[in-house]
């Protein structure tokens, strides 16, 4: 994964190889598979590059069909499918040599004034100054020292705030993991480059917490964990190189599978959701425990 924020920024602006056809790098990283949010982010990019300035994208959905190497570029087509006197939708298929990998289709509009609610964020348990890094935690609960988590992750400043872990929920009440995440440096103020980054940011955690209540290490290797399907709204504009909560919940697993949804907070003010639907499996024949 990237290390700075440059080049985070860098692995999301696309060489356009033809009109609707773009092609995305990958960045020096020990990871063997594509992070799914790097595909999100690249794929809103391609889309975004065939839409008209005005308008902004509020939904996006992309289905993960296989895993991508970290050894190849990614090729982005993109399908106009309409533009409409209000919207615009689009659908891109990312492909790597010849395989399809992800199909992501979106929706974009102008700003408009209209009705306006928002469910209210839960308290965080402390401010992001006073929580520990998540590259931290991980690194307790990994194989990984510290220093393999931060040159992998350092474009964004990623705190722990609580979970299940370390507060259990009530009986019966949905595991939950929140976390505050911003990029590691500023943003100019254009905002499909901080949706791009939300969209990125959104995949780091989510899946996992569908495991949080169960006796599985998510970082196992006994734990086989992919992301199949995930989905995003974009409801205000918030930036995401300002400290955003992440409110993470899982409603159901089974199957093999967990659904997690997400919330994205910049102050009180609700941004963007997210659901997740990836593969939690533990493989045949091994314990729970790590």
């Amino acid at each position: 994964m990237p290390h700075t924020l440059p080049e985070l920024v860098d692995l999301l602006d696309l060489e356009q190889i033809s009109a609707d056809r773009f092609r995305g790098q990958h960045p020096n990283t020990t990871m063997q598979r594509t992070f799914g949010g790097q595909v999100l982010a690249q794929a809103l990019s391609a889309m975004y590059d065939t839409v008209d300035d005005g308008r902004i994208c509020h939904s996006l959905s992309g289905y993960f069909v296989r895993p991508g190497s970290t050894h190849a570029p990614l090729e982005y087509q993109v399908q106009r499918v309409r533009d409409g006197g209000s919207f615009s939708t689009r659908r891109v298929v990312c492909s790597q040599n010849g395989q399809d990998l992800c199909m992501t289709s979106a929706s974009f509009k102008a700003p408009e004034d209209g009705l306006e609610h928002a469910v209210q964020a839960f308290e965080p348990p402390a401010p992001p100054e006073m929580c520990p890094s998540l590259m931290d935690v991980l690194a307790v609960r990994s194989s990984r020292v510290v220093e393999e988590w931060e040159r992998e992750w350092a474009a964004l400043d990623v705190r722990y705030a609580d979970s299940s872990l370390t507060n259990p929920t009530e009986q019966g009440a949905s595991p939950r993991l929140l976390v505050w995440v911003k990029t590691a440096g500023r943003l100019g103020d254009e905002p499909r480059a901080h949706q791009q980054m939300l969209a990125y940011a959104s995949d780091l955690t989510i899946l996992s917490v569908s495991t949080l209540t169960h006796p599985v290490n998510f970082l196992s290797p006994k734990m086989q964990a992919a992301t199949i399907n995930h989905s995003m709204w974009f409801h205000r504009p918030i930036r995401a190189d300002e400290w955003v909560l992440y409110e993470q919940s899982s409603p159901s697993a089974s199957n093999g599978l967990g659904l997690s949804q997400g919330r994205l907070y910049a102050g009180n003010i609700l941004g963007a959701s997210c659901a997740q639907e990836g593969l939690i499996r533990v493989r045949p024949d091994e314990p729970l425990q790590d």
